[in-house]
């Protein structure tokens, strides 16, 4: 086998908050592939950093009277503790505020301008004269210009999805300190990204040939469609590709300009070279060739798992910004989708916005979360959904039920009755089983297609559980003359189970290294999926792997974090009792209100709208008649089909309004803005008909 060289990285996790199970789905779903690679005997490197520069960074430090540098270093020790705990096995975990990052930043960044793709420009900005700083779009918050929803981004409306310039927000107030913000004049940098249209859509639509004969596309398909999107202006004129403002005014916690005073780069410029920073210093702990990896031409392979939620950034920018810096652009981005509990958003109240301590805290084996994630995962970028439940019974059935009491039922007899050998067993029918899928199952890992792989390993299982069956060692035992028959049944069992245990080992790391301790193995590798163990080969006294989930452990974790979120709110009182509703409208006459047609509406199907990441759209019976509705609130319902069938409360006397090129949306469908910025779609009573009037 041609051994490859490869770089691997996950999504840098910023340094203001906790990891939840949310970034679990991406780093596990990266460190299975590196662990398989591993396994295989490739040269596979695991980098990965905090993402520590921003606004939001140099708020939240000061919220806590911390310097920025003080914050980050105590959130790196806690997201690494997390990130270990789920046996995430980085050979670099690094911080994108750190010398190499800051030399490779203002490397790119002269080598852009030197190639012509840098320009100055003076632009208008909405700026705080409390705090004495502009203000990011997402720390400007007013009224839409659109459909007059209040407490709304600078960006976009949550309400009816239109996006905007923070100076078209009626009433624009600061986020921040929540003053009226003024205009103000500064000059920034831009990254022509339009110019580099044809090169994206050569990148984007194209693929690599590897080493061994095989083609890697760049993108996955549903990436690829998305990037035409945004590649390709409509039939409007809409679309296309912006140039990118790459910088920040002071006060701001990044790295400054060269020969810029006062001027940052944004973090989204520095935050992916933080991958090649990680590596840089990887690369001096143990002498890697650093240039090797990123040099344009390079012939090892780079490669980067993400969400779906900043695909932009990674399939985009950063293959434009590595080409026209000199450098070597990814061999592929992989996407993902979201994480999803008991078929809903990740919620806090109902304490299912699990986080990563809470988790380990509550003496749950993280291997079943490593497990359980990779029995949902595939290579398409989809959403996929912890079912507590499922989680119990999946997590039970396959790894003690069937995987783990292969050894228990064997490996006694073993010892007690055969000193701890192992029969020569090359010839059994049962192992070439187990060894005839080595091949298709590692297509599977290689193929991210984890969830293919772990069906086909535990359909393995299934067979060597009904060889334990049909030939019932116990008996076996009990019986005069079948010794060599019992050595030869264990012996194969044994056998099994570690072919079964190498299927496993990048999916359960911990598990596989005890089960090799027990097997007598030095290390596993891909080979022992398909060899048996030689004879005479002495196996130790075995020790049980792995304990069953029980029900009061989830139900305790889920307590556990409804605990926090309670005792998080009533720490945060006395400062939020002024900040936490959005300041009541001004005063409106009865006969204003009466304008307003409100009616209930039954939802006949609601459905995601493609090429939109915050617009559902909602087919509904008005009992008068049936109309179409778009609504921004995507991010609240990840799955828009639960809310089929159910009554909603909607303005019918709205102008029908043209929603860009999604259509035409007849309509407004009201909602609760929670504290946590979240919309939340309001109820009616049973009973309600649609057409009733709401009054």
């Amino acid at each position: 086998m041609t051994q490859r060289k490869i770089l691997v990285t996950s999504a840098l996790p910023y340094a203001n908050g906790s990891i939840h199970l949310g970034h679990m789905v991406e780093h596990i779903q990266t460190d299975i592939w590196v662990r398989f690679q591993k396994l295989r005997g490739h040269q596979c490197h695991y980098c990965c950093a905090d993402d520590t520069h921003g606004t939001p960074i140099m708020l939240a430090a000061e919220k806590q009277n911390l310097t920025p540098e003080a914050l980050i270093e105590k959130v790196h020790a806690e997201h690494l503790a997390d990130f270990t705990g789920f046996y995430i096995g980085y050979d670099n975990y690094y911080s994108t505020h750190s010398p190499e990052n800051k030399q490779l930043s203002e490397q790119i960044y002269l080598a852009l301008k030197a190639n012509g793709k840098i320009e100055s420009r003076t632009i208008e900005q909405l700026f705080d004269p409390e705090k004495q700083m502009f203000l990011p779009d997402r720390f400007v918050k007013g009224e839409c210009p659109k459909c007059h929803a209040k407490d709304q981004y600078g960006d976009n409306c949550e309400v009816c999805g239109t996006t905007y310039s923070p100076t078209e927000l009626i009433n624009p107030y600061s986020a921040v300190s929540g003053a009226a913000p003024v205009l103000k004049e500064s000059e920034h940098f831009f990254f022509k990204l339009g110019e580099c249209a044809d090169y994206l859509k050569e990148w984007t639509s194209g693929s690599t040939t590897l080493i061994d004969g095989r083609i890697q596309q760049h993108l996955q398909p549903e990436a690829l469609n998305k990037m035409k999107e945004w590649l390709h202006p409509d039939e409007n004129g809409e679309g296309g590709l912006s140039d990118w403002d790459i910088s920040r005014d002071a006060p701001y916690f990044g790295f400054e300009i060269p020969g810029a005073p006062g001027k940052y780069f944004y973090v989204w410029l520095d935050a992916p070279v933080g991958y090649m920073a990680s590596f840089k210093n990887l690369c001096s702990r143990i002498g890697l060739d650093y240039d090797e990896y990123f040099k344009a031409g390079s012939q090892t392979e780079m490669y980067h798992f993400i969400g779906k939620d900043i695909l932009y950034f990674h399939a985009l920018f950063w293959p434009a910004m590595l080409e026209f810096s000199g450098h070597r652009a990814p061999t592929g981005v992989f996407a993902h989708g979201f994480l999803t509990v008991d078929g809903q958003k990740m919620s806090k109240s109902r304490g299912t916005f699990i986080t990563a301590r809470s988790y380990l805290d509550g003496s749950l084996n993280p291997e079943w979360m490593r497990y359980y994630i990779a029995a949902k995962l595939n290579s398409r970028i989809e959403d996929i959904d912890l079912n507590l439940n499922d989680f119990i019974a999946r997590v039970n059935s396959d790894l003690v039920g069937k995987y783990v009491n292969i050894a228990a039922r064997a490996a006694g007899f073993i010892a007690k009755r055969f000193e701890g050998r192992l029969k020569n067993v090359a010839g059994s029918e049962l192992l070439a089983k187990l060894a005839a899928q080595s091949e298709t199952i590692a297509a599977d890992y290689e193929t991210r297609e984890y969830a293919k792989a772990l069906r086909e390993i535990m359909a393995l299982a299934d067979i060597v559980n009904e060889y334990v069956d049909a030939n019932k060692p116990w008996e076996l035992a009990k019986q005069e003359g079948q010794s060599e028959r019992l050595h030869q049944v264990c012996s194969e069992l044994i056998n099994a189970f570690a072919m079964l245990t190498a299927y496993l080992a990048p999916v359960l790391p911990q598990t596989a290294q005890n089960a090799a301790k027990f097997l007598n193995l030095d290390n596993l590798t891909w080979a022992n999926t398909r060899e048996t163990l030689s004879e005479n080969h002495t196996i130790n006294p075995y020790q049980h792997l792995m304990q069953r989930v029980e029900q009061k452990q989830v139900d305790d974790l889920i307590e556990a974090n409804k605990q926090s979120i309670q005792t998080a709110s009533a720490e945060a009182a006395p400062a939020a009792e002024s900040s936490q509703y959005t300041p009541v409208a001004e005063q409106a006459s009865f006969d204003d209100f009466m304008k307003i047609d409100m009616r209930v509406a039954k939802v006949l199907n609601c459905q995601a709208v493609e090429g939109s990441t915050k617009l559902l759209k909602f087919d509904l019976d008005f009992g008068f008649e049936q109309r179409v509705i778009f609504s921004g609130i995507a991010a609240s319902y990840p799955n828009p089909a639960e809310l089929n069938g159910r009554m909603v409360i909607a303005v019918a006397n709205f102008a029908p309004r043209k929603m860009a090129k999604f259509g035409v949306s007849e309509g407004m469908i009201l909602s609760a803005a929670a504290a946590d910025g979240k919309l939340k779609l309001l109820d009616v009573d049973a009973g309600a008909q649609p057409g009733d009037k709401v009054g």
